[in-house]
């Protein structure tokens, strides 16, 4: 049925065609045994409605033409008396047109369209009909006003619905479409957010990881002649960092590919997980420093994890960058209003990152996402900084963190200063 009414919309030529036809043939009798201008007015009224939903204005003022001429030349005789039998069949033809302006043009077309059919009916009435004696002028106007003129307005009726149905069906598709379009927007949003968020797991992940395999790798190769006990444990360490960077790979790939929400998923690591990032850079052979300053507190869980990756992505970019004798600092500084995140280093002054790289854009990502902020440049005397700062929880809802830490056996000292003190 759709289709069929989907054909019927794109040949409305012809379907108007075949309504004049029928038309005509209802009309054939004035065209066979009445007179000439019964003729000529019969089709000049019936071949506008082959074109009306083309030229519905043009089509309905040659109508109304027509009608005009029928009533004035046809009317009336030379001696008074009426000689027009009154309607033709063709006169079926003004509703239909009156009805189609209603449909298809505004009210401010089809109102005085209106109106012109209801005085052409009232005038045709008062001409048609005997005269004063037989049947009173208010018979005649009681017959123009709700026999002629509520038939028109019927018609107006009608074709003024259609037009708004029209229109608030084309409202609802064209919201229809633009929510589809939406959606397709949010969908494709959504989509690129989720590839950036997956970009830099990825990347946080492989690049620390792969960072220290290949500092332990390449000191191995130095001294594999000269001390295999050294070049035996960078190989544990390489095979050990390699294992866990396969298994954080395989629970963020296991994540991304079941539909189960009951998925094996790995603890988010947050500021408490800090030691162990700092022991694993320290057993790649870079020589780290942790300051702990002020009172700890518990931050929202995506904010730790943007700090815990910023300052693993810090050391990795430092054992890419700074140099072999390059040393780093990583100092916390909790604050009333929030937390400073800081790592230095004093190595060569590291660039901005490899131009096709997302380490610097992706600290600056995340950082931002929780209304955070980000600078990150060389220092004067040399060396690098990053330097993030986070707002904390409102602070009837924050949690004091405990502030013990300890440093792993063999490793750099770590210095907790409290509030006031200085390393």
């Amino acid at each position: 049925m759709v289709s069929v009414y989907a054909w019927l919309h794109r040949h409305g030529v012809l379907v108007d065609s075949v309504l004049a036809a029928v038309l005509g043939l209802i009309s054939l009798g004035s065209l066979i045994h009445g007179s000439v201008l019964d003729a000529l007015v019969t089709l000049v009224m019936i071949i506008p409605v082959a074109v009306r939903r083309r030229a519905p204005v043009a089509a309905f003022v040659t109508a109304v033409i027509a009608g005009a001429w029928q009533v004035l030349a046809l009317g009336v005789g030379t001696s008074g008396s009426p000689t027009h039998a009154g309607l033709l069949p063709s006169d079926v033809a003004l509703l239909v047109l009156l009805y189609t302006v209603a449909a298809y043009r505004p009210r401010r077309y089809s109102i005085p369209a209106l109106l012109t059919c209801i005085g052409g009916s009232l005038v045709a009435v008062l001409v048609w009909l005997p005269v004063p004696g037989r049947v009173g002028l208010g018979e005649r106007l009681f017959v123009a006003g709700f026999l002629f003129g509520g038939i028109s307005l019927a018609c107006w009726i009608l074709g003024d619905s259609m037009r708004y149905r029209r229109g608030y069906y084309a409202a609802l598709e064209d919201k229809a479409a633009r929510l589809e379009a939406e959606r397709h927007a949010e969908a494709r949003f959504a989509a690129a957010a989720e590839r950036a968020r997956i970009a830099r797991e990825l990347h946080d992940v492989v690049a620390h990881h792969v960072s220290v395999m290949v500092v332990q790798a390449d000191g191995a190769g130095y001294v594999l002649k000269t001390d295999p006990d050294r070049t035996a444990a960078a190989l544990a360490a390489v095979s050990t960092t390699g294992r866990q960077a396969l298994t954080e790979l395989r629970r963020l790939l296991g994540v991304l590919r079941s539909a189960d929400q009951h998925a094996d998923l790995a603890p988010v690591p947050g500021l408490d997980e800090l030691r162990e990032l700092l022991d694993q850079a320290r057993a790649a052979g870079l020589e780290v420093t942790y300051t702990l300053t002020g009172t700890p507190r518990v931050l929202p869980e995506g904010a730790e994890l943007a700090a815990y990756r910023l300052v693993q992505e810090s050391l990795t970019n430092i054992r890419k960058h700074a140099g072999l004798s390059a040393t780093a600092a990583v100092t916390l500084q909790y604050e009333p209003d929030g937390l400073i995140v800081q790592v230095t280093d004093d190595g060569m002054a590291a660039p901005t990152g490899d131009p096709a790289g997302h380490g610097l854009a992706g600290m600056r990502e995340r950082i931002e996402m929780y209304g955070g902020t980000v600078t990150a440049g060389p220092l004067p005397g040399g060396g690098f900084r990053v330097r993030a700062w986070l707002p904390g929880r409102p602070a009837e809802v924050q949690e004091e963190r405990p502030s013990t830490v300890t440093a792993a056996a063999g490793a750099a000292p770590i210095a907790v200063l409290q509030p006031g003190e200085t390393q």
